[in-house]
Order: structure tokens, then sequence, then C-alpha cells
């Protein structure tokens, strides 16, 4: 059996922002059972030098849209970078769900091979497809996805590996 570049990159994203959604709505619980603003969550750090909470999920948001983007030669929906509460990172969690919902595993066909052009503020870096996804794509996704949780889980809030897995399909 052969996997698309759509088999293991879409239902993998989605499948991880719905984990990510389940635990951010778990934060707000949390916070409200303990009469505290939810909110102080989407600034919190691991360390003074890390991105905050809501960066994570931006760019995690981000991470799944422009892998989806290159690899079916479609440009990205912008999503400004503004969200400051749990219910605004939410929203952009389901915003992010819905554009990915909205590809068909068509549009992933092609050479494996052809290559992928990330721009970084430092470099350029040129990918095959499949490297793209294997070793650029999933890995950064589930960088700022995993230090999301850490944060809330640090932060006190009652999740374990279970939650961050999500619902896994099984035969």
């Amino acid at each position: 059996m052969s996997l698309s570049l759509y088999d293991v990159s879409i239902p993998t994203f989605l499948h991880s922002l719905r984990s990510l959604k389940a635990i951010l709505e778990k934060a707000v619980a949390h916070a409200e059972a303990r009469k505290f603003d939810a909110n102080v969550f989407a600034s919190m750090r691991l360390y003074p030098d890390m991105l905050p909470l809501a960066r994570q999920i931006q760019i995690a948001s981000d991470a799944a849209k422009g892998a989806a983007a290159r690899l079916s030669g479609t440009e990205p929906p912008k999503f400004e970078d503004t969200e400051t509460t749990m219910a605004e990172l939410i929203a952009r969690v389901n915003k992010t769900i819905d554009y990915l919902e909205g590809f068909k595993p068509q549009q992933f066909d092609g050479d494996d091979n052809r290559i992928i052009t990330v721009k970084t503020p430092r470099t350029s870096l040129n990918f095959k497809a499949v490297d793209f996804v294997r070793h650029w794509a999933l890995p950064n996704f589930f960088f700022h996805v995993t230090t999301t949780y850490a944060l809330l889980r640090h932060g006190g809030v009652e999740i374990g590996k279970l939650d961050y897995l999500g619902p896994i399909p099984q035969t």
C-alpha cells in the first residue's frame, strides 16, 4: 500500500488540530472551574526566550495551512496573528480545520520529488515534496502543538498523553 502526500499530511493535521482544540477547551474549563481568567494561558511561556502559547498556536496553524497550500500548489489564506484570548485561539484552530477540510486528495497528486521552497527569515530551504512533509512540515507542526500541550500542562490543566493524541482510529 502506498500513501499519498495528502494521506500523510491532511488527515494528520486535522486529527492533531482537533486534539489541540479539545485541550484548549479543557484549559478554558479548568480556568472557569478555578475562577481565574483563562486568557492568562495565552501569554504563558516555558522560558523567557520562548514564544508564548498564543504564538505557538498561530505557528501550528500556519504550518498546517502552509504545508497544505505548498503541496497542492495553492495559496494559503492569510490569518492575521492578532489572537490574544483563548476564544480567539480556538477560533483560529477552527478556521484552520475548515480550510484543511476543503482539500481533496487529487489536489496533492503529482511528483513527490517536486521541489517545495520554504522561506524563513534567515534563509530559503528547498525540499523534495516528500521530504518537506517528513522532515519539515510535520515536525514543525508537532513542535508547536507539543509546546502548547506542555504550556497548558505546566499551567495546571489536567490533560495527559491521550488528550494530546486524541481519539485514535482503531480496527
